[in-house]
């Protein structure tokens, strides 16, 4: 499982768009803490050790030790607004959890043995339809990543959720169907024309199937 972020922080006494620009003027980062059904606390962060946190990438799926003040609030962050130019951090809001916190989080896919794979040997290509999966579960279950394992994928092969080491306490958000995660496609010397017609039907109806899963969470939004 993956570890909790440290992050130092001090307590804000003012709020607001003036407030949040007078402490970027000082070189830091505002932000809030809400939720757990208690008041939000406003703090301020030091540029610099937020910003190497962001820039590991996936930092809205971590738990974060958030230090305020000498007291510890075990949170996750739930919106990063970015500089619009820069991509830089100017704002956070995060999340209180608990123990028992049902949590929606999305954990990116890792792909291993690409140099023994066969299809990749033979000239195919790997098509990664989930470059991240969005899970359910509570903050001591989060997994760093999902592993796939290619040393024994072939070309027209497909890796969906089922192919996964899924630790206990996990469930996909997407519950209704066993959905790709990536497939091998292409043409190699030994395949055949059958063979590569269905490893890109499967590559193409997997990225839709990726874009339809979209199109349905804009709807929600």
């Amino acid at each position: 499982m993956a570890n909790a972020i440290e992050l130092n922080a001090t307590a804000r006494a003012r709020a607001g768009k003036g407030a949040a620009r007078a402490v970027r003027r000082e070189g830091k980062i505002p932000a809030v803490i809400y939720g757990d059904n208690k008041p939000a606390e406003n703090i301020t962060l030091e540029f610099r050790e937020l910003q190497r946190q962001y820039m590991k990438g996936h930092f809205t799926s971590n738990i974060v030790d958030l230090k305020v003040d000498g007291k510890t609030h075990k949170v996750i962050p739930r919106d990063v607004q970015t500089d619009p130019v820069r991509d830089f951090p100017i704002h956070v809001d995060f999340l209180r959890v608990s123990a028992k916190s049902e949590l929606q989080v999305e954990v990116p896919v890792q792909f291993i043995n690409e140099e023994v794979s066969p299809g990749l040997k033979r000239g195919g290509a790997l098509n990664v339809v989930r470059h991240a999966i969005e899970i359910s579960c509570t903050p001591d279950k989060i997994p760093q990543s999902f592993e796939v394992d290619l040393a024994e994928v072939d070309i027209g092969d497909s890796i969906h959720w089922s192919d996964l080491k899924i630790p206990d306490g996990v469930t996909a958000v997407i519950a209704d169907r066993d959905f790709t995660i990536a497939t091998i496609a292409g043409a190699s010397a030994k395949g055949s024309d059958a063979d590569d017609e269905e490893a890109d039907g499967e590559a193409a109806a997997a990225t839709e199937d990726a874009a339809d899963d979209d199109k349905g969470e804009e709807k929600k939004d």
